[in-house]
């Protein structure tokens, strides 16, 4: 059931800072009985508060920490990746032992998608260890294709719901591909038995099956990494993300023309593609605050896959990628959200630019950023988050982890507004590093009121 945090006044006359408050409250606010013991629900608050004083550019009792454990607890507990894909009842043991060894100021469930369910939907987006990669691989893979032809800009902005039915998911999920078949949704008004029409064909009522077997697969799956969220949250820790979005150009770029096709575009038919982000905008915004008022959590993620400093040119960002994204973002801020931009790559030469936000209503985290300019550009305006290497939790020492941690801190830390962590996750590494990081954290991290 989606709802919105509980208000004195009605939801529509409040600010964006009073639609924030009330979300803040209501992260805050699970009830006590759903707490393990009083210490647990203790922690739990500690934790939420920390990370609202960062968020708010305020300063906590210590700099939050957020440990950057991709698909490590597989690996920690002795299994593959490919085996927690497969076998719901050991991803939970392996994120439930990783809970029990492990603290940071946040939980985060198995990112992972069912290799079953994707099976079932003979996914074409994607690839995962014994499908497409090989047994050991320790990362699935989006497949990146040109799911949307250069021509169909009008069909898509025209009619979205029945473009993504028959054109998007027949061609990225094989089960779904006789949906081409199906008519338009719009043909049917007046006459709704004529929907099934196409239902009489053999193929479409295989596709329909896959819905079927995929969503009680799914709902397996689900179940399994909602115990472990309960299990989480009963021992005192909080979840970080209630919500995700997307810069409109990347739903363009990554999902719907690649690469290529995206670069054609900019170039071929500027126009026709700056027409289809302005159109997708509101969609985005509204798929995101949904998820955020189910879930109970303000935090929205972005990840800013074609934004970086090597993608396109400062004109190119000014041009096809801040306007659309700025306009995301505050769609979610005056809804109360709170943006959580993961920054991939190096923002080092789009740092200017995007302080244009309101003072503390976003988290910018980053990869590969020079911290300590963005810390001078952004600090007075944003929080951010980041960027101990992934190569450096990977292969370095725990003490070479905890020094670069301590010079993070205390460059990035100054007067609050910053939260340590990755630059991107972490699947295989010494646990001892990712010790180091929650270790430096308590050390250097505390500050003197």
């Amino acid at each position: 059931m989606v709802t919105k945090p509980k208000t004195e006044r009605p939801w529509a006359e409040l600010s964006r800072e009073e639609k924030r408050e009330a979300r803040f409250k209501r992260w805050l606010s699970v009830p006590g009985g759903e707490f393990s013991s009083p210490a647990a629900a203790e922690g739990y608050r500690a934790r939420v508060t920390r990370l609202i004083d960062a968020i708010s550019l305020r300063e906590p009792d210590r700099v939050p920490c957020i440990l950057p454990a991709g698909q490590f607890p597989a690996y920690y507990a002795g299994i593959t990746l490919r085996t927690a894909m497969y076998d719901y009842g050991e991803m939970k043991r392996a994120w439930l032992k990783y809970l029990r060894e492990f603290e940071g100021d946040t939980f985060a469930g198995p990112g992972l998608s069912s290799a079953i369910v994707s099976e079932i939907l003979d996914s074409k987006t994607s690839k995962w260890p014994g499908h497409g990669l090989p047994d050991d691989a320790s990362i699935h893979q989006y497949v990146e294709g040109e799911y949307m032809k250069a021509d169909e800009y009008d069909a898509l902005i025209k009619d979205p719901s029945d473009y993504c039915f028959r054109v998007y998911l027949s061609r990225t999920m094989g089960a779904f591909e006789p949906f081409k078949k199906v008519m338009p949704f719009r043909h049917i008004l007046g006459m709704p038995a004529n929907f099934l029409g196409a239902c009489t064909r053999p193929d479409v009522q295989a596709a329909f099956q896959a819905v079927i077997d995929a969503g009680k697969e799914l709902a397996r799956f689900r179940a399994v990494v909602g115990e472990i969220s309960r299990e989480a949250r009963a021992a005192g820790f909080p979840a970080f993300m209630g919500g995700g979005a997307h810069a409109p150009f990347d739903i363009f770029a990554d999902t719907l023309r690649g690469t290529q096709g995206i670069v054609m575009d900019m170039y071929r038919q500027p126009d026709k593609l700056i027409e289809a982000m302005e159109a997708v905008i509101p969609w985005i915004i509204e798929a995101a605050i949904d998820a955020a008022n189910a879930s109970g959590g303000p935090i929205i993620f972005f990840a800013l896959h074609k934004g970086d400093d090597t993608f396109m040119s400062d004109m190119q960002f000014e041009k096809f990628y801040w306007p659309y994204l700025k306009k995301v973002i505050m769609g979610v801020v005056e809804e109360g959200g709170v943006p959580l931009l993961f920054a991939e790559g190096a923002y080092n030469r789009r740092l200017e630019v995007i302080r244009d936000l309101p003072r503390g209503s976003v988290i910018w985290w980053f990869d590969k950023t020079d911290m300590a300019r963005a810390k001078a550009v952004l600090g007075g305006t944003a929080c951010i988050s980041g960027n101990v290497p992934t190569s450096l939790v990977c292969t370095g020492t725990p003490r070479d982890v905890k020094e670069y941690c301590r010079n993070l801190i205390e460059v990035c830390g100054k007067g609050g507004g910053y939260i340590l962590t990755g630059g991107a996750s972490v699947h295989k590494a010494d646990p001892d590093n990712l010790r180091a990081i929650m270790a430096a954290a308590r050390e250097y991290g505390v500050y003197k009121k």
